[in-house]
């Protein structure tokens, strides 16, 4: 249902109450899809919730409020009948003026339908993938880059100035163990070596890195100052500064064959060389939030609900890891970003109480509950029947580039940038599948299933039914342009649960957004397609009947242009032929 269209039937419901009441009505009208097409387009229980304060039969409420909501309908031609069922349920159905509004509306507004206007004083930041940069990303790192980019084109339909924001930890010890790695490989050393670093990282990039190094190549991320390599394996610093380098400009090549693009890359260093981490902790000092024991600086964060008071600076001198990211948050907050999202893994699902608690103690006046979280489970990836646990590259782990190679039909060996083709149906499906569950729940993303041409297959199943619109229109062989069939005439039960869905197409957005899941449009985009096909089993399109072909005609271009926004939402392509 249209905005405009479930909003007049809100107000009316609402007066009707008030009516039925005799008295002010201050709850809240509730309509929704029903389950059984056949009922209708709109469901409302009102007569069931106030049966009782009213302490009325809710069918005889129902009743009362039926016939008042008709006597302000009557003549506006948005309903054609309400009937009451069971116990109370109220079923409206729509009119064929309502659902020709519906088609109308979609190819006017095109890839505006559904979404809202942007607002000036609505502005967002979304925080993904900030993985460390010491080594490529891995398929974890890929759901977090189809939930970010998905959620961040759902917020800005619905209104939000977004900016994407990856936080690089680029300072502690995990940068330490990637230099030392290096500096192993650099002076012959492999793994299985007595004199390999215990904690070193093993898979094969670290010895791609070392001979690049010892080359004295010169590498540059998306966004520094490019990096010349000493060459001498006895500077650990140049070997670190090199390192770094090379391995975010390798994950710029991994966000690239993925399509995501940020609009800022924040780095942890900067946070301590601009004295941020220290004013932070100088902060927290001055509230009166904080304690020495042990030699040990700690933050009661217990006063904010934590589960015991946190150490923010060990006896050592050295910060305990959520204090920069206390002070990382101040300067979004800083910065003027009133709501802030985080996407993460479930392994940082101990951080946000103290962090948040942080933030509180901070006195900069940062609101409770201060940032928003989205965290996900990690990925299962199957191959020919087979998990699949390590990579070449990586060692322990599968890359994001590894499963984009694989999905597109590529030897994980071979480049992809340069195959057009291959890394679209790779990247497509990859983002597809990583944002169509629930972040929170486990997932298997099945290789072989993402190469299938199948209807078993979500992303194909989608993408054929925009491609299969198109097939039929070119067939046809008219200017679609200015097509405008008469859609009075889409009486049959598949070509209503056609316009149904269409219909649904804003209020699945702005559910996406309320709830920070994206999955929701994946969702939506199935049940579209699978309605198309539906239609295309029981209807013929190209018939005879002029005017009835021209309707129809009209009706699939509009679900064409519905399931073009839609995955477009997702990052994935809509192909015209397939």
């Amino acid at each position: 249902m249209l905005s405009n269209q479930r909003e007049i039937l809100t107000q009316a419901f609402a007066k009707a109450a008030e009516q039925a009441l005799g008295q002010p009505f201050n709850g809240t009208v509730t309509l929704e899809k029903p389950k059984d097409a056949s009922h209708g387009d709109v469901a409302c229980n009102l007569a069931m919730q106030l049966a009782k304060p009213a302490k009325r039969n809710p069918r005889e409420l129902a009743q009362a409020l039926v016939d008042s909501v008709s006597a302000q309908l009557a003549g506006s031609g948005l309903v054609q009948a309400i009937d009451i069922a069971g116990p109370g349920f109220i079923n409206v159905r729509l009119s064929s003026k309502a659902h020709g509004e519906v088609i109308a509306q979609v190819l006017a507004q095109g890839q505006q339908f559904g979404r809202k206007p942007a607002s000036a004083d609505k502005s967002v930041l979304i925080e993904f993938v900030s993985a460390n940069p010491t080594g490529p990303l891995h398929v974890g790192h890929g759901r977090q880059a189809a939930l970010g980019d998905a959620l961040s084109a759902v917020m800005r339909a619905q209104g939000w100035n977004v900016h994407k924001e990856f936080y690089y930890n680029d300072a502690g010890v995990q940068i330490h163990t990637l230099a030392v790695s290096v500096q192993a490989r650099a002076k012959g050393f492999k793994p299985g070596d007595a004199q390999w670093p215990e904690s070193a990282y093993n898979g094969d990039y670290i010895a791609d890195i070392a001979a690049d190094f010892l080359a004295g190549k010169q590498v540059q991320a998306a966004d520094g100052e490019p990096v010349q390599a000493s060459g001498n394996a006895d500077d650990l610093e140049s070997i670190r500064q090199f390192a770094v380098a090379y391995l975010r400009a390798e994950q710029d090549l991994d966000l690239k064959a993925f399509g995501v693009q940020f609009d800022q890359f924040y780095l942890e260093s900067s946070l301590y060389t601009e004295g941020k981490v220290e004013e932070a902790v100088n902060a927290m000092v001055a509230s009166g939030k904080t304690f020495e024991e042990g030699g040990a600086l700690w933050l009661r964060s217990t006063d904010y609900g934590d589960d015991k008071d946190r150490v923010m600076r060990k006896s050592d001198g050295g910060y305990t890891y959520f204090v920069p990211d206390v002070a990382y948050h101040i300067s979004k907050f800083r910065r003027g970003f009133g709501k802030v999202i985080n996407i993460q893994g479930t392994d940082h699902h101990g951080t946000i109480a103290r962090v948040r608690a942080g933030l509180q103690a901070s006195g900069f006046g940062i609101p409770q509950g201060y940032p928003d979280y989205v965290l996900h489970k990690m990925v299962t990836v199957m191959k020919g029947g087979q998990e699949v646990k390590i990579s070449k590259r990586a060692g322990s782990y599968v890359t994001l580039r590894d499963l984009v190679c694989w999905s597109g039909g590529v030897d994980e060996s071979q480049p992809i940038l340069g195959q057009v083709e291959a890394l679209t149906k790779g990247r497509d499906a990859v983002r597809f599948f990583l944002v169509s569950r629930k972040a929170d729940t486990e997932f298997v993303f099945d290789v072989d299933l993402a190469l299938s041409q199948s209807d078993e297959n979500p992303v194909y199943y989608v993408q054929y039914a925009h491609a299969r619109i198109h097939s039929i229109l070119d067939q046809w062989g008219g200017n679609v342009v200015g097509l405008n069939g008469n859609t009075d005439l889409l009486t049959a039960p598949s070509e209503l649960q056609l316009i149904r869905q269409l219909a649904a197409y804003g209020d699945v957005l702005a559910k996406s957004a309320d709830e920070l899941a994206p999955h929701h449009v994946a969702f939506y985009l199935r049940d579209l397609a699978g309605a198309f096909h539906t239609f295309y089993n029981a209807e013929r399109v190209l018939v005879d009947d002029e005017a009835l072909k021209q309707a129809r005609l009209t009706l699939l271009l509009a679900v064409a242009s519905v399931i073009s926004n839609g995955l477009n939402v997702l990052g994935v392509s809509a192909p015209k032929r397939m």
